[in-house]
This record gives structure tokens, C-alpha cells and sequence, in this order.
């Protein structure tokens, strides 16, 4: 997918128009509309303010990963001393057993979810 069509696709994932995009860019919408129809590419400090808009990384938005977690969700506190990002860091550090362990434990959570969901319904 070029970046354009990721572009077109965030904007609409959330409900934004081309003119509200272009208004948070300061640009106008026949620029918005020119990096969408792949015409034109956003300089550096463009691309850094779509991820922002979009609450995506900058490396989602150039397709270097996968993953869409953004700056704001990296510096979300899960606890008083502890970011999303202090995490995920912690998990690229463990050994196999802990990493092992750790999924164990995801199936575990992912498990106590469906069933409390289950007791909503």
C-alpha cells in the first residue's frame, strides 16, 4: 500500500474530511489531496504532524511496522511509575522462559476477558 492510500484510509477510519486534515495541517485541501492521490510526499515535520492527527508512528505511517501505536499510547501510564513504553521495553529484555511465561499469562487474561464478557451479556 502506497502512502497515500494509508493516508486516505486513517482519514477515514476517523471521520475526518480533507479539509478538516488540511485545517490541523495549516496546508490546503488541494495539498492533503495531492499527498492521498500520491501527487506529492510530506516533508519531515508534515509526516510527524499526520502521526500525531492520526495517533499512529511515524515508522506505521513509511510501513516499517505493523504496529500503529503512537507516542501518546507509548506514554500512557498503566501505573504510577510504569508507561506502555517502560513495557514493552521489559518485554524485549526477557529470556525465552520469561517470554514463554509471559505469553502463558496473556492466554490466561485473554481467557479471564471472554469470560467476563461472558458474564455481561
Amino acid at each position: 500500500m502506497k502512502l497515500g492510500e494509508l493516508l486516505t484510509m486513517l482519514r477515514k477510519e476517523k471521520g475526518y474530511l480533507q479539509k478538516d486534515v488540511a485545517a490541523y495541517l495549516h496546508l490546503t485541501v488541494a495539498t492533503v489531496s495531492n499527498y492521498e492521490k500520491n501527487v506529492r510526499m510530506p516533508n519531515l515535520e508534515t509526516l510527524v504532524r499526520l502521526a500525531d492527527l492520526y495517533d499512529v508512528s511515524t515508522d506505521y505511517l513509511l510501513q516499517r511496522t505493523r504496529c500503529k501505536t503512537g507516542v501518546r499510547a507509548l506514554g500512557r501510564h498503566l501505573s504510577a511509575d510504569c508507561t506502555v513504553g517502560d513495557l514493552i521495553n521489559t518485554i524485549l529484555h526477557l529470556d525465552r522462559f520469561g517470554i514463554r511465561f509471559l505469553l502463558e499469562c496473556c492466554d490466561l487474561l485473554r481467557l479471564r476477558s471472554r469470560l467476563n464478557d461472558g458474564n455481561h451479556l
